[in-house]
């Protein structure tokens, strides 16, 4: 078990070595870790529903392509009321699909609401339905989806620079992964964190202590929707195209995979299993031929059996603050504390 200064120092280490990769590697690597990047980004929004909450979401894909059509459709001057810049896409990217969430769970959630299994079909066929009718919507591009997506575009200066150099879109990318990543680190170690955590371990118990946890359950879900949703957006901009499989099944059992890999309790772990698996699809394509979903699958139930807490759960698992520390530990004055001494 590595002591939580070492882990602290690997996660800014494992950050350094990200944001130092553009200095020397060639155009194409860059342009990959780009892409991958926006991957990691969408597993740490199911990281955070899922390992906090324990909100097993099927659909998440449905968040991710709804940013990402967004996006689109803002950059392409398809929608007149708002202006074509990627501030508003990315506002909209983010600002839809949480709106979506934060319905769909008042609806999902109210009462006695779905939990585990029964969330994750209801989710599941979310995802195949929401599927299905965008590649009907002629509005959105059918099945062929909408193409020329603009790229990223700054402004400084007064001027619009448009981010079509590998390095810089990569840091672009890379520094929103990074306050991505800070503020759902800082949202775990508030008090909504701590509810969420006490929803996931025994939801009944902390309804008993008086929590509302279907306002809990809702305001998780539209955040973790609302992250998925910016990575879409910042998907569509590098790949310069949106379609129906962005929304759909396949991508939402994908991200469980890479969450699960990496360790859903752990944001970062989570984003580099991300970027771990969907470097290695590649290689194991290239060895396994047809056959390589079935490799991939075999080695997401391996790492569950034997990894519950994925491959770099462990390794990545930041202390808790010393207020939470503190809540955790009983005084020295009393029983438990006693008895703890004794043994």
């Amino acid at each position: 078990m590595t002591s939580p200064r070492v882990r602290v120092r690997v996660t800014v280490g494992v950050w350094a070595v990200l944001f130092g990769c553009p200095l020397v590697l060639g155009d194409w690597p860059i342009t990959q870790l780009t892409q991958l990047v926006s991957y990691g980004i969408f597993a740490m929004s199911l990281a955070f529903i899922w390992g906090q909450a324990g909100l097993l979401c099927f659909g998440q894909a449905v968040f991710f392509g709804t940013g990402g059509y967004a996006m689109a459709a803002v950059t392409k001057g398809m929608i007149p009321a708002l202006s074509s810049g990627t501030v508003t896409g990315l506002a909209l990217a983010a600002a839809l699909p949480a709106a979506i969430a934060l319905v769909a769970g008042r609806l999902m959630f109210a009462g006695k609401g779905l939990s585990g299994a029964y969330f994750a079909i209801v989710t599941l066929a979310a995802a195949a339905i929401v599927e299905r009718a965008a590649s009907h919507w002629a509005f959105i591009g059918g099945f062929n989806g909408l193409l020329d997506v603009p790229p990223l575009t700054l402004r400084l200066g007064g001027r619009s620079i448009e981010l079509v150099q590998p390095a810089p879109t990569c840091w672009v990318l890379l520094a929103a992964a990074a306050v991505i990543h800070g503020g759902l680190l800082w949202l775990e170690r508030s008090p909504l964190g701590t509810v969420l955590r006490a929803i996931r371990d025994n939801e009944r118990r902390t309804a008993y202590f008086g929590f509302g946890v279907a306002a809990y359950k809702t305001a998780s879900f539209a955040i973790g929707a609302g992250v998925a949703g910016v990575a879409g957006g910042l998907f569509v901009t590098q790949f310069g195209f949106v379609s129906p499989a962005l929304i759909g099944v396949a991508l939402s059992t994908e991200v469980l995979i890479w969450t699960a890999l990496g360790g859903r309790e752990v944001l970062l772990a989570a984003f580099l299993g991300a970027l771990l698996v969907r470097a290695v699809e590649g290689a194991l394509s290239d060895v396994l031929g047809s056959y390589w979903l079935l490799g991939l699958g075999l080695l997401f139930v391996l790492t569950v059996i034997v990894f519950p807490r994925g491959l770099l759960g462990r390794l990545l698992a930041l202390p808790l603050p010393a207020r939470l520390t503190r809540l955790s530990t009983p005084p020295p004055s009393s029983p438990n504390a006693r008895v703890t001494a004794r043994a």
